[in-house]
């Protein structure tokens, strides 16, 4: 069998960037990771929460957090701002406060900021919420993914390739079905690749969407 690694953390120095910048010493450093979790959980839940029910889905590219002494800074990559709470000074203040609650940590403020991402069809993560949408809204699999490949192609990518697992179409027995377009050069750590895997709940059961992204080469 093949040994499988995960692209971002193969690429870590080269391409690819940590999501999360802070430091801690080796017996703290868990608690930091399930603090980051914790926020990132949270911010997910506000969103699906507020969002506008005709959107259907979120749009957050990543969540990137610095921590300092005093201050936590999240920075929320976001597609389709208009469908989210930016321009609404008071939705961003709301979820400040939404997630200082979960937190109880009273000497160090939270500071949250969203940026806008460019092309928001280039995001593995937007892509694999397009295609879970269209999964839920019973279209079928091999059209949810073909429509977003159209829509990666359309931001300049290299290639693409999309994998869907589980029970597909409700059929008794689960299987793994993937389509590429393109080049996507796993084993070149010069090349840069996005990666994002994300779970949907269908009424059939639990499915499984990879996404792999060849953007371009170092």
């Amino acid at each position: 069998m093949g040994q499988k690694i995960n692209p971002l953390g193969f690429r870590l120095g080269t391409t690819q960037r940590h999501h999360s910048f802070w430091f801690a010493q080796p017996k703290n450093y868990s608690v930091g990771l399930q603090e980051d979790e914790k926020i990132r959980n949270c911010i997910k839940n506000y969103v699906q929460k507020n969002r506008r029910i005709s959107s259907g889905f979120e749009g957050i590219a990543r969540i990137g957090i610095k921590k300092r002494i005093d201050l936590i800074q999240v920075i929320i990559y976001v597609g389709f701002p208009n469908l989210l709470i930016e321009g609404q000074t008071r939705g961003i203040e709301e979820l400040q406060m939404n997630v200082q609650k979960e937190f109880h940590s009273v000497n160090r403020r939270l500071n949250i900021a969203i940026t806008r991402v460019e092309k928001p069809y280039g995001q593995p993560n937007i892509l694999a919420e397009y295609i879970a949408l269209q999964l839920k809204n019973r279209v079928s699999f091999r059209k949810a993914m073909k429509k977003a490949i159209e829509l990666a192609e359309q931001t300049d990518t290299k290639g693409m390739q999309v994998q869907i697992a589980g029970r597909i179409d409700g059929k008794e027995i689960a299987r793994v079905e993937w389509i590429r377009e393109g080049r996507v050069p796993l084993q070149t750590i010069r090349a840069k690749i996005d990666h994002c895997s994300y779970t949907i709940r269908t009424i059939y059961g639990v499915l499984g969407i990879k996404i792999w992204i060849f953007v371009d080469e170092e």
